[in-house]
């Protein structure tokens, strides 16, 4: 049987926080090879965050890891993601970690595909107190800003705004809004982290609204250094 981390794992990557404080849990366990990310048909951005391959591809680099993209539509979604687990089964990987936190459809989704291929789903963030996510988020060094969110909740003018206490203090006084965003208020992009190895620096941004959803496009960015 395997042991410690030894057994394989793909993360299912979004490029988000949750998606990496899931990594970072799971690495003494689990050894992560793949970063799996869905993309929109044209596979310019990515299906969850909107956010750019080759953005993307920066954080998979940061972490030494390499970066499955799939391009899709709704509804060829779930059969694409099957068949690219599929692939990474036969490569010897057996579970799959997801930052999911207790959307009861999503875990049952997760569960229900990976278990149609014979792969474990592991969400360690599962059920667990927001604020408790985000502080120990930070408090292991991790860097995200803002790169989305449903206007009627979260407005525009949260774009680009760095994760960090005093942003914890101005979301968790807007009625109604998950603070962790679950439920889509908000979504981000992480720049930073015990995970990757240098950080991703922004230079420049193109924010615009499509629908009840405004986008903080991240068009160009590179690699550089961690500060010591």
């Amino acid at each position: 049987m395997e042991k410690g981390n030894e057994i394989k794992a793909f993360a299912s990557w979004s490029g988000g926080k949750d998606a990496a404080l899931s990594c970072f849990r799971v690495m003494k366990d689990y050894r992560i090879t793949h970063l799996l990310n869905m993309a929109a048909e044209d596979g310019t951005v990515s299906r969850s965050h909107g956010i750019r391959a080759d953005i993307l591809a920066l954080q998979a680099e940061a972490m030494g890891l390499p970066l499955m993209q799939q391009n899709c539509s709704w509804k060829s979604y779930e059969s694409q993601f099957k068949r690219m687990v599929s692939d990474l089964k036969k490569e010897g990987i057996t579970a799959g970690i997801f930052g999911d936190i207790d959307l009861e459809a999503h875990r049952e989704w997760v569960e229900r595909v990976c278990g149609e291929v014979g792969v474990q789903a592991v969400l360690p963030l599962w059920g667990e107190e927001r604020k408790a996510i985000i502080r120990e988020f930070l408090a292991a060094g991790f860097e995200a800003v803002i790169v989305s969110t449903r206007v009627n909740m979260v407005g525009s003018e949260w774009l680009g705004r760095a994760i960090d206490g005093s942003f914890i203090r101005d979301i968790s006084k807007i009625s109604g809004v998950d603070l962790a965003g679950e439920g889509g208020e908000y979504h981000t992009f992480v720049t930073s982290g015990p995970i990757m190895k240098k950080r991703i620096a922004i230079r420049r941004t193109e924010p615009h609204i499509v629908g009840d959803h405004s986008f903080l496009n991240i068009t160009e960015g590179e690699l550089v250094e961690k500060a010591k």
